[in-house]
């Protein structure tokens, strides 16, 4: 059985939150009444007016996910079951239909994770004991990248967290957990302060693991410095050890809890290379893993999550595929364990999976200087921002590093929880109240976020004034190479004729070079939990960060045609690393080039792009991903109108759902060529 491709992510060590997955606004609840019910009037006569009908309730959800009734390839999914229990009989059922295999059946929890093609999979759903059927997605880490210099100490000063621990205030009898990709528990930094670990990684569909034991699980070790980590002389696996040293350094007496959730994938995205990976079932185990350590004793304060997947501008706590997780950090909050995560280096107002979730503490990056780097993500969605900006932290072997992103400032926020909770003890969203509302107010635009104040926050003093950023974080004026507009070359209209001529080869796609030309750091990518976690990494460490992969600022759309000749080799305007960039926004923010039709590749664009066969459906997705391509080369904004009262968001929205659900409308292809991807300004 033949999985589709994994979506590899930049190392850029970025697992924060990226922009809304297109999730349509939920109508509010109707506020609860205290007013006791009024009864009906009566009827002439006295006779009482009957009572109206019951409302009709609305028709439940489907159990399995839109698309994988029509996946004749196979996917992985996660099978959410009514309680552990009958984990076992469902998995004999799933192992006795054709084409499907069970790949992992946790112990003591209510999911299984199956490969399985559609047919197989609607079969299963059939079961009552089936709740739903969804894809095992992926998420990454969200830093940016390596550098040369950079200081901890100073952003420690920042935050206040030297006069905290002057105070003697350093986290005694707390507890920090760290989900990442593991740790070097050896290194002196932490000074014997990691008291527990364990491991939860993927070993099927060409993922291998990076448990120190080899195998899915391991109850006692999330080492970061085993065979599985190395790419010849490169740790994968420095991005947890980075993490976690910010956390330690922020609340040097807490305990630490390690817990690794990536896979090793050897042949990323079809183009070669390495990466790490974490699906969404292994970052549900390390959760419910978190929630039994408390429910066993270990008092812990707050478990950092620096990785994160997808693209959502607002809350996705309606979100029906990110539901199981959503329960599991709302468990957490409920248990007493503070949640905290990476918003996200995609530069976007917006935050991925879970820091888009409303109760967990969402955080963006600053530099020393509060300024808001262009790379991180903000806006509303953001509770806090912290230091992100070249920070200096711990690395496998004893070593440091210098890294930039939002994985590196979550961190700085679990550790001042656990500083909090030892001074005021409280619930989590007391705790986190108090790190917000004693933050330094930094107001962007209509928005204020505060950057944290640890100082503040112990001693009750008040916010330090104000900084205001006009306007909105943006790259600095002499960008990365790549981000040339294309939209001043000829137009190319696409053939309606089935192409006879072979396809010219095609670019190399997202492969990033090396750029130092960025005056702002570039952020490490978070690892990417896809609810599947993907991080890239280049084939040797350097010294130079890495280009940061954000939207570009084009004021004009290309046609589909054009889109195409910018993924042929030697053709576009475009470079490789640039165009790679935009496909990867493209598969964090849409559900149909992330799970039905592969697209993460400038190879597997040009397909899409110019298909060999003119069908409605490759019609469908030739407009549809060019429409994404100009959002994410920013000829295009969300909130651009496209008919009278329809923004690009909405359009898009309805027109993925109906792709999801096997239709292709000719009216929303012609709408899409016509209104989203004709050669305009923005």
């Amino acid at each position: 059985m033949r999985l589709r491709a994994l979506v590899a992510m930049a190392l850029v060590l970025t697992i924060a939150p990226a922009i809304p997955a297109l999730a349509e606004d939920s109508p509010a609840p109707p506020a609860a009444s205290a007013s006791p019910p009024v009864s009906p009037p009566a009827a002439p006569g006295g006779q009482e007016t009957p009572a109206p009908p019951p409302a009709t309730p609305p028709p439940p959800l489907p159990k399995l996910e839109a698309g994988l009734a029509s996946d004749d390839d196979g996917a992985r999914v996660i099978v959410e079951l009514a309680a552990p229990a009958e984990a076992a009989p469902v998995a004999g059922e799933a192992r006795q239909l054709p084409d499907a295999e069970v790949v992992l059946e946790p112990a003591d929890t209510s999911f299984i994770v199956v490969e399985g093609t559609g047919d197989s999979l609607a079969k299963l759903a059939e079961d009552p004991r089936v709740l739903s059927i969804r894809r095992d997605r992926t998420y990454s880490p969200t830093s940016l990248g390596a550098l040369s210099s950079g200081t901890l100490a100073t952003s420690l000063q920042v935050i206040g967290a030297d006069k905290a621990h002057a105070g003697g205030t350093k986290g005694q009898g707390q507890t920090i957990a760290i989900i990442d990709t593991g740790i070097d528990a050896a290194h002196p930094d932490f000074g014997g302060k990691v008291v527990e670990q364990a491991c939860f990684s993927a070993t099927d569909g060409g993922a291998q693991s990076l448990c120190p034991n080899g195998q899915t699980s391991d109850p006692a070790s999330a080492d970061a410095k085993t065979p599985a980590c190395l790419n010849g002389q490169v740790n994968l696996c420095d991005h947890g050890t980075h993490v976690a040293g910010i956390a330690h350094a922020v609340a040097p007496d807490a305990d630490i809890v390690a817990i690794q959730v990536f896979s090793r994938i050897n042949d990323c995205a079809d183009e070669g290379g390495v990466c790490l990976t974490a699906f969404e079932s292994t970052l549900l185990l390390a959760l419910e893993h978190v929630a039994k350590l408390k429910e066993g004793g270990r008092n812990i304060a707050a478990v950092n999550l620096s990785l994160g997947g997808g693209l959502y501008e607002g809350a996705c706590d309606a979100e029906p595929e990110l539901a199981a997780m959503k329960t599991r950090v709302d468990d957490l909050r409920a248990k007493g364990v503070a949640v905290v995560a990476a918003a996200g280096n995609e530069g976007v107002p917006g935050a991925g999976a879970p820091g888009c979730f409303s109760g967990p503490v969402t955080v963006g990056a600053t530099g020393d200087d509060d300024t808001v780097p262009y790379w991180s993500n903000h806006g509303p969605v953001l509770d806090l921002f912290a230091p992100g900006l070249e920070i200096d932290s711990a690395v496998p072997g004893g070593g440091h590093q210098v890294y930039s992103g939002t994985s590196m400032s979550a961190p700085f926020v679990t550790g001042a929880l656990a500083l909090v909770a030892q001074k005021t003890p409280g619930a989590p969203d007391a705790l986190a109240d108090r790190l917000k509302t004693t933050g330094r107010p930094i107001v962007y635009g209509t928005v204020t976020t505060p950057r944290l104040d640890l100082n503040a926050a112990i001693a009750g003093g008040t916010p330090a004034p104000p900084v205001t950023q006009t306007p909105l974080p943006e790259e600095p004026a002499d960008p990365p190479s790549g981000s040339e507009d294309p939209s001043d070359e000829p137009s190319e209209e696409p053939s309606e004729q089935p192409s006879e001529e072979p396809s010219p080869e095609p670019g190399s796609g997202p492969s990033p070079s090396a750029t130092p030309s960025d005056p702002v750091p570039t952020p490490v990518p978070l690892p990417t939990v896809t609810i599947t976690v993907t991080v890239t990494v280049p084939p040797a460490k350097t010294a130079a960060a890495p280009t940061v992969c954000t939207r570009g600022k084009s004021t004009r759309t290309l046609s589909a045609a054009q889109w195409a000749a910018e993924a042929t080799r030697g053709k576009g305007r475009i470079t490789d690393a640039t165009l790679g960039c935009y496909l990867g926004l493209v598969t964090k923010a849409s559900k149909v080039f992330a799970e039905v039709t592969p697209a993460a590749t400038a190879a597997a664009a040009y397909k899409v792009l110019k298909p060999a066969k003119k069908t409605a459906r490759a019609k469908l997705e030739s407009e549809l991903l060019a429409a994404w391509l100009n959002w994410a080369n920013g000829g295009v904004n969300f909130t651009a109108k496209i008919k009278e009262t329809a923004t690009l968001k909405t359009v898009l929205t309805s027109v993925e759902k109906a792709r999801l659900k096997g239709s292709s409308p000719a009216a929303s292809t012609s709408m899409l060529k016509k209104q989203v991807n004709a050669r305009r300004s923005a």
